[in-house]
């Protein structure tokens, strides 16, 4: 019970820690907006305490199949992080700071090729956005959307070649997948294939659509103000981080689905080994 407590406390410390990252980082930033950053930490940190303290899991999917959340936390924390000290470069540059703007514009322009991800978040910038904006949004998503394909690699790694989930014993179905009803409606394998396919169709798609669709959507709501530094690094860290957890849980989903039917192929061949024997 003590080492439980302590396990959920710490994942609530470094979620609380997460979301108040910009906040600590960024110099001048309003006492409202910093009232509104505590409420947030402390309600996103009480949502995992509940989550990880509690016998059953509720939301939380891959609970017990290291290190599938663990990737995900590292990936949201490290944009959010790396994006919050290039924004603190404005104000107050140093070492770090410019270091990270360097990189960011060297991968930004890297992957700001047509019809890139990168190049639709620029195109969707209103018309009367000033050159050191479109420079920032370039910047940004050219980091968050490295970060996120530097996670999706590491996770396959751990996917295909140390196969994972199996190398940490038993997978139970019920306790990593709690949104997922292995009982409704047909065999649960092709089921588990289909909802896979879907999400990493539905992940690779996002960072395409996303803009496109705001930019469909400009002549009846103005865009997303991204002038705003807080603004501009919570969208750039969702922009890629939403795709890529999709994508890890579609891979996730469809691993578990082989891993199902190599059981099946194992039982059946036991079953009629018995039958001949």
């Amino acid at each position: 019970m003590v080492a439980k407590l302590i396990s959920a406390l710490t994942r609530a410390v470094l979620m609380s820690l997460l979301v108040a990252t910009p906040a600590l980082i960024l110099p001048n930033v309003s006492t409202d907006v910093i009232h509104i950053v505590v409420l947030f930490s402390i309600f996103a940190g009480a949502l995992v305490f509940f989550e990880y303290f509690a016998t059953y899991p509720s939301i939380v999917e891959f609970r017990y199949a290291p290190p599938f959340n663990r990737l995900r936390f590292v990936s949201i924390f490290m944009t959010v992080f790396t994006l919050s000290v290039i924004a603190r470069g404005q104000f107050e540059p140093n070492a770090l700071t410019s270091f990270l703007r360097t990189l960011g514009v060297i991968v930004g322009n890297w992957i700001d090729f047509p019809y890139s991800p990168v190049r639709l978040m620029v195109i969707m910038m209103p018309d009367n956005a000033s050159p050191a904006l479109i420079a920032e949004v370039r910047t940004a998503s050219g980091m968050s959307y490295l970060i996120s394909l530097i996670t999706l690699t590491v996770f396959f790694f751990f996917v295909r070649i140390l196969g994972w989930p199996a190398r940490n014993g038993a997978f139970n179905v019920w306790v990593n997948l709690p949104l997922f009803d292995p009982t409704a409606g047909g065999d649960v394998l092709p089921r588990l294939q289909r909802d896979g396919r879907l999400n990493i169709a539905l992940g690779f798609l996002m960072p395409f659509l996303i803009p496109a669709i705001v930019q469909m959507m400009s002549d009846l709501v103005d865009p997303v103000h991204l002038d705003d530094p807080m603004t501009l690094i919570w969208t750039m860290s969702a922009w890629a981080f939403i795709p890529a957890s999709l994508i890890m849980r579609g891979m996730a989903m469809i691993r578990v689905a082989e891993l199902i039917g190599e059981n099946r192929r194992r039982a059946y061949a036991a079953a009629e080994a018995i039958q001949t024997a």
